[in-house]
């Protein structure tokens, strides 16, 4: 007897692994695995989601006409250059479904988002992974040499997750610049309203440069600074032909309507974003300068999290930490990477990394 086939590819996938809940103790404890926001929803997104909660028994908008109205609108681009999934990951998968052929070569920095090697896998693709410098950035040099005539697509993590770096547009600019226009490059900013100094994210971050070029893509999401990770929503502001391929791919009814209105009040309570991200901001700060006075080398983070490059030691310190009640997200010989959690979180982040001063 046989048994089902199951493709080869596989083979070669990595294991996506999602950040861990902390292990039940006597104490306080606290989740800095997943980067999420620790405020929750902001509160129109609130109010809108209880009041569509009365209708899941519907379908969806397939065409999400409200949502694109208000993405455009911010952005200052026609809806028809828009394309949402369930998060901004969901986005990149249905991108190289849409332009990525068997054998196709996709560029991107490595360690970078661990979800990238998966994802260009599963398409058949082949993962083409530039190591970072030594101050975990982008090595723009070397990912503009490693373009072959097999690549189709190059992805810039900005800031880098889990390292977090951020590259500026000028120097994004310039890198697309040297890039084929055959080959679309894939900005991803899910974390750009953390940056600072502040970049204009309604108009600016790269998204003018999507307006000059027809290889360039621009993924945003709602899970981190808006708070809706748990409602998985994403966008991608792209060349109306890539766009409209996007959307040809992505899944019927894929953005549920509570994400949908949920996304769209958020976008009309971005005073209250933009406190919280500030105060998260202001946190990163606080806990870049503890790790340093502690003797760790960090670097620069324009994320919601830092980066602790722990190599050989990784798994022995995310246990030291995981000991005290806080879960961490560790990259086995490599980092670990702790997300900017509630203040008294942070607090207890840097009493554990004083007790293992380096």
């Amino acid at each position: 007897m046989g048994e089902p086939r199951i493709r080869d590819a596989l083979d070669q996938v990595p294991e996506y692994r999602a950040g861990k809940p902390p292990a039940p103790g006597s104490g306080p404890s606290y989740k800095l695995s997943s980067n999420e926001n620790p405020y929750g929803m902001l509160p129109r997104a609130e109010e809108a989601v209880r009041e569509a909660a009365t209708r899941v028994h519907r379908y969806p908008d397939m065409g999400a006409r409200l949502l694109y109205e208000a993405l455009a609108q911010r952005h200052g681009v026609a809806p028809e250059r828009l394309a949402a999934a369930t998060g901004s990951v969901a986005v990149l998968y249905h991108l190289l479904q849409a332009v990525c052929e068997p054998g196709d070569e996709v560029v991107y920095a490595w360690r970078s988002f661990e979800a990238y090697p998966i994802a260009v896998r599963l398409v058949g693709a082949t993962p083409v992974e530039v190591p970072v410098t030594p101050t975990a950035e982008h090595d723009l040099e070397a990912m503009a040499d490693a373009i072959s005539p097999r690549t189709r697509v190059v992805v810039l993590c900005t800031p880098n997750n889990p390292t977090g770096p951020a590259i500026s547009g000028a120097d994004v600019l310039a890198f697309v610049r040297r890039v084929p226009a055959d080959v679309l490059v894939v900005v991803d900013e899910a974390y750009v309203e953390f940056v600072r100094p502040a970049v204009d994210t309604a108009r600016g971050g790269a998204l003018p440069i999507v307006a000059d070029h027809d290889n360039v893509v621009v993924l945003r999401t709602f899970s981190k600074a808006y708070g809706l990770a748990g409602l998985r929503v994403g966008y991608a502001v792209a060349p109306e032909r890539i766009a409209s391929a996007v959307r040809k791919v992505a899944l019927p009814f894929g953005v549920s309507d509570l994400a949908q209105v949920a996304a769209v009040a958020s976008l009309d309570d971005e005073d209250v974003m933009r406190e919280r991200v500030e105060h998260l901001v202001s946190e990163r700060t606080r806990v870049l300068a503890g790790l340093r006075a502690a003797g760790w080398f960090v670097p620069d983070s324009q994320a919601n999290f830092v980066w602790l490059p722990t190599g050989a030691e990784t798994m022995d310190v995310a246990a030291a930490f995981e000991q005290r009640g806080v879960s961490v997200r560790p990259f086995p010989g490599d980092g670990i990477r702790v997300t900017i959690g509630e203040d008294e979180a942070n607090d207890l982040v840097l009493e554990v990394a004083r007790g293992l001063s380096r």
